[in-house]
């Protein structure tokens, strides 16, 4: 049984998982569903893909917990997982040719950056701001989005982005770096 009084890192809590606590499964859940929801989301521009994708993913958890050792960290474990998922579905649309106008957009998803004050005002331009910087990031080619959303929106470490993408976190850094640029760029221009 977890402690509620008691803040578990996520290596205890899939620990605790792998011997049958299915109460620690439910707080990893808990914890990682919004990130991965929005980590996704990136990928395959749908929400309800999205949902699917990390519905799959807390499957996978679920059935291969077993799996996981502590030579990562879990949430580099686990959007690895997500990503992988993502990819495939990736595949597979690309092999059908399927579009759809559900895929054209990501409206239908508020994403908050946290505001410091509780100004109504301020938290209707922060969640402005960032739906703006987000559909910038869209515009990104592939290495790029994914550095970013992984480094800026999800706030993993260089060496999480490094392992979750499987490149060198010299590479890493140079993609993040170079996205931003980019990124800098597709927003002055979409400031004219």
């Amino acid at each position: 049984m977890i402690n509620n009084n008691k803040k578990y890192s996520d290596e205890e809590l899939i620990f605790q998982f792998q011997k049958g606590n299915e109460h620690a499964y439910l707080e990893l859940v808990n914890r990682y569903k919004d990130r991965l929801l929005n980590f996704i989301f990136g990928y395959v521009h749908s929400k309800e893909s999205a949902e699917d994708i990390v519905q799959d993913t807390f499957l996978k958890l679920y059935t291969s917990a077993d799996m996981y050792r502590e030579i990562a960290k879990f949430s580099t474990w686990i959007f690895t997982i997500a990503a992988n998922l993502a990819k495939t579905e990736l595949r597979k649309r690309k092999r059908r040719k399927i579009f759809s106008i559900t895929d054209m957009g990501f409206d239908d998803k508020d994403y908050e950056i946290p505001s410091e004050s509780n100004v109504p005002e301020n938290s209707i331009n922060s969640k402005y701001q960032m739906k703006y910087i987000l559909k910038a990031i869209y515009k990104l080619d592939e290495p790029f989005k994914t550095a970013l959303i992984l480094r800026d929106i999800q706030e993993l470490s260089y060496e999480e982005v490094s392992n979750i993408v499987d490149i060198s976190i010299g590479t890493v850094k140079s993609r993040i770096n170079r996205g931003r640029l980019k990124l800098q760029k597709i927003l002055k221009n979409e400031n004219k």
